[in-house]
């Protein structure tokens, strides 16, 4: 199993057009999963959209699958101007109904201190929807102010579906961030979140991000990942 996120600028109504008719599984080999997002940037508040930004994520078998997606489906076409990256599940806490989630024992990540990404997914309580965006401006606030996050993206498909999408420096600044005791902000959330969940159900799946293809706001951050000199290297 795959994770794919395409993320492309298209214009407000092109954008209207393509979140309107996601991909359906059976319709499209070896398609799981898929849905298509309004975009917006993560911050301390609530997120700043991007109206004419359109986002997929979506799951599949394999890469062949989706390659045969990206030669031939109209809504791929339309989101190649953009930025895309494919994502290999390594971890996964919880579980989010519309897209079980798999790890491969064989795709750990091979630099343990390499760059990461990050899904967490949610079907959201209406009832507690205020209290998730506080809670979720805390914990944003802080990760954005964080130089080892290279990008994050806020997904949503009303009136439930939730998400958000990040891609860090490092496993371990990533670590840091979530568990450590310097900031606790997302510790906090996730505390409150037990305590009296925001979802119906929700997951946070760990990946290996490759293969990204495009720019996202001007640049690659799999790609600045990658070419980041003062990250660790593993001795040879």
């Amino acid at each position: 199993m795959i994770i794919s996120v395409h993320i492309a600028d298209l214009g407000v109504r092109a954008a209207r057009t393509a979140l309107g008719r996601p991909p359906r599984p059976g319709a499209v080999p070896g398609l799981r999963f898929a849905t298509t997002a309004l975009t917006g940037a993560l911050a301390a508040g609530l997120p700043s959209l991007h109206p004419g930004r359109a986002a997929l994520l979506a799951s599949w078998d394999d890469d062949a699958a989706l390659d045969r997606f990206l030669a031939e489906n109209a809504l791929a076409r339309r989101l190649a101007g953009g930025w895309q990256v494919r994502l290999r599940p390594v971890r996964v806490l919880g579980a989010w109904g519309p897209m079980p989630v798999e790890t491969d024992p064989d795709a750990a990540l091979g630099d343990e201190d390499g760059p990461v990404a990050v899904l967490t997914l949610g079907s959201l309580r209406l009832r507690r929807a205020v209290p998730f965006l506080r809670a979720n401006s805390r914990a944003a606030g802080r990760a954005t102010a964080d130089p080892s996050m290279l990008t994050a993206v806020a997904l949503a498909r009303p009136p439930r579906f939730v998400a958000t999408f990040s891609i860090w420096r490092t496993v371990s600044a990533m670590s840091r961030y979530a568990y450590g005791t310097a900031h606790p902000q997302h510790r906090e959330t996730v505390r409150e979140h037990r305590t009296e969940p925001f979802h119906h159900e929700a997951a946070f799946v760990r990946c290996r991000p490759y293969g990204a293809r495009g720019t996202l706001d001007g640049s690659d951050p799999v790609a600045t990942a990658a070419q980041d000199p003062s990250r660790p290297k593993l001795a040879g």
